[in-house]
């Protein structure tokens, strides 16, 4: 049996890494990747092109301006006089948000009053416009306080009577950044990717060339010529995990504050998901081709379907209960688990339990297949 399974692993070995160009596909590309996705995938949203319409010209207005341009979050672009300048500004794209104090600004703070401020916002996308109204508001809460403040200093009302004031502190990620939350989720993304291509097209290609007749004639068993098929992948799985693992911690300085030992366990348990899905592909395609694309079609929706860039909660129930049957949406939990909150077994144990059966009705569905095509 042994001697049978070495044959096999070397043989798919060298097939593998046959072509030097898929060395670096499988291995130098996903750490590339990574990069780019820790750099390009950013949902912080710096120096906004802002418009500016200040009719009351004001020393206030102009502190007020001051005050959120020196914030770093918003770019002055333009000083126009009118809306309809801003609307084109914002239809042609080169600002965001068009900032309008209007005449009495000035008069109403020296009375003590509420002073307008309007933001016309270009709200093509949601998501920066969601972001660019957060920032607005905090902008005017905080100037609202301190308006306050300097008020009651002047009149001699004690400064914070009836005040109060909220103080956050984010748990895991303090800094509220982009990559330590994308980093992990690229692990799950490229590593499914990676070994449902790879398994895919693992049985196809041999009936593409001709040689699966010679292998159904030799004294391999089934399960043999299965294990022989997969654990090259498993352990280019376990590679990529590495590499990647180790780009996030050097570039991004994003490590693994959980047990090591679990992720070793859950990437086991995932992988079982990813190379059952492309065993079941390549045993009912006829061509790689074939193959290719209906990997390229569940990976797709497994990603959008994951958790990586758009909450779970906010989709449509029936969609949210589509997801219950989705690994990479289990594994994605697992790693930003283990990677943001440093969490253990006695939190991820329902994922874990998730993966294990998914990968289980999976893997077994694709070897009863395989048995019933090739037997």
């Amino acid at each position: 049996m042994f001697e049978r399974l070495k044959a096999m692993l070397i043989k798919e070995f060298i097939q593998t890494f046959r072509d030097p160009r898929m060395r670096v596909v499988l291995f130098v590309l996903p750490m590339i990747q990574t990069v780019i996705f820790g750099y390009a995938v950013n949902m912080d949203v710096r120096r906004i092109p802002t418009a500016v319409i200040d009719r009351d010209n004001s020393p206030q207005s102009r502190d007020l301006l001051q005050t959120l341009f020196a914030s770093g979050h918003f770019r002055e672009v333009a000083r126009l006089d009118h809306e309809q300048q801003a609307s084109r500004l914002l239809d042609s794209g080169r600002a965001r948000v068009a900032v309008v104090i209007n005449h009495g600004f000035a008069g109403q703070l020296g009375k003590g009053g509420t002073a307008q401020l309007q933001a016309l916002i270009d709200g093509s996308d949601s998501n920066t416009a969601g972001v660019i109204l957060g920032y607005l508001s905090r902008f005017a809460e905080a100037r609202t306080i301190q308006l306050l403040t300097e008020h009651a200093a002047r009149n001699g009302i004690p400064v914070g009577t009836g005040a109060v004031k909220l103080e956050t502190r984010a748990w895991f990620n303090p800094d509220l950044a982009s990559p330590p939350f994308y980093v992990p989720a690229v692990i799950a993304n490229i590593l499914y990717i990676i070994t449902m291509l790879l398994s895919a097209m693992a049985v196809v290609r041999e009936k593409e060339i001709g040689t699966i007749e010679q292998v159904i004639v030799t004294p391999i068993r089934k399960y043999e010529f299965i294990l022989g098929k997969t654990l090259p992948f498993v352990l280019i799985g376990y590679a990529n995990v590495f590499l990647i693992s180790l780009v996030g911690w050097l570039v991004f300085q994003v490590p693994v504050r959980g047990s090591i030992l679990l992720l070793i366990l859950a990437t086991g348990l995932f992988l079982m998901s990813s190379l059952g899905t492309g065993l079941f592909l390549s045993t009912i395609s006829q061509t790689q081709q074939q193959a290719k694309m209906s990997a390229f079609f569940i990976i797709f929706i497994a990603m959008l379907l994951s958790g990586f860039a758009f909450p779970i909660e906010n989709m449509p129930l029936p969609v949210q209960w589509l997801t219950v049957i989705n690994p990479v949406r289990w594994f994605m939990e697992i790693i930003r688990g283990l990677y943001l909150k440093g969490v253990g077994l006695t939190i991820l144990w329902k994922q874990l339990t998730m993966l294990l059966l998914i990968g289980t009705a999976v893997l077994g569905t694709a070897v009863l297949r395989f048995r019933k095509t090739v037997g």
